[in-house]
């Protein structure tokens, strides 16, 4: 009797999923803007510019975590792009991941609210970095997943491309972002720095960079 085979499994296509993708990253970013208040009371404007410069936390955490979604924004596209097709196990796996990108303003604002506040500061902090260190997580997730069941499709190219990415881009994040809640617990400011230093590193293409320096040399 010849072997019985197992169900097909579904393919499906990928345009949707990068369409209500982009739709909630754009969103997070603008909920974000939204959460920075105007910090003069009653209308007074005479210390205005004081006012400002006193909310420089606020800028710094919408900085950060503004450059973080955009990169985000970028791992995924990229990941997207790479792939033949898509399962509803990806499917399942990216709403995850939107799920925390949708999340990031509210641990943003907790940053914002409690600097200054040293026990407040650092719960926050480590927060934050656990909200980060999800997001990167569930990228190489992805990724793992796209390899293991063959979404990347017959090139070869594609899945070195996602292993350069991997090492380059997520590792280096992923480890950042542990190393940056465990030192928030003892200082958050140094947690903080550490977050944006990973934004900056992780938005700059510095391989790409490095390959131009070298041409030119």
């Amino acid at each position: 009797m010849a072997e019985q085979q197992g169900p097909a499994k579904i393919k499906h296509k990928k345009n949707r999923l990068e369409a209500f993708s982009d739709g909630v990253f754009a969103i997070a970013i603008t909920l974000m803007v939204l959460e920075i208040a105007i910090p003069v009371e009653n209308g007074e404007g005479t210390h205005l510019l004081s006012g400002l410069a006193h909310e420089w936390p606020v800028y710094l955490t919408y900085f950060i975590s503004f450059m973080t979604i955009g990169v985000v924004w970028m791992e995924h596209s990229a990941l997207v792009d790479a792939l033949d097709h898509i399962d509803g196990v990806f499917m399942r796996l990216n709403l995850v991941l939107l799920l925390f990108c949708a999340f990031l303003p509210f641990p943003t604002r907790l940053m914002s609210e409690f600097a200054g506040d040293i026990p407040g500061e650092r719960v926050a902090v480590v927060f934050y970095g656990a909200v980060l260190l999800m997001m990167t997580v569930m990228l190489l997730v992805m990724g793992r997943h796209a390899e293991n069941e063959g979404l990347f499709g017959d090139d070869l190219d594609d899945e070195r491309k996602e292993k350069a990415r991997v090492k380059y881009q997520l590792l280096p994040g992923l480890i950042a972002y542990i190393v940056g809640g465990a030192l928030g617990l003892l200082s958050p400011r140094i947690g903080v720095i550490i977050y944006l230093l990973i934004a900056i590193y992780l938005a700059i293409p510095i391989r790409e960079v490095t390959r131009l320096y070298k041409k030119k040399g």
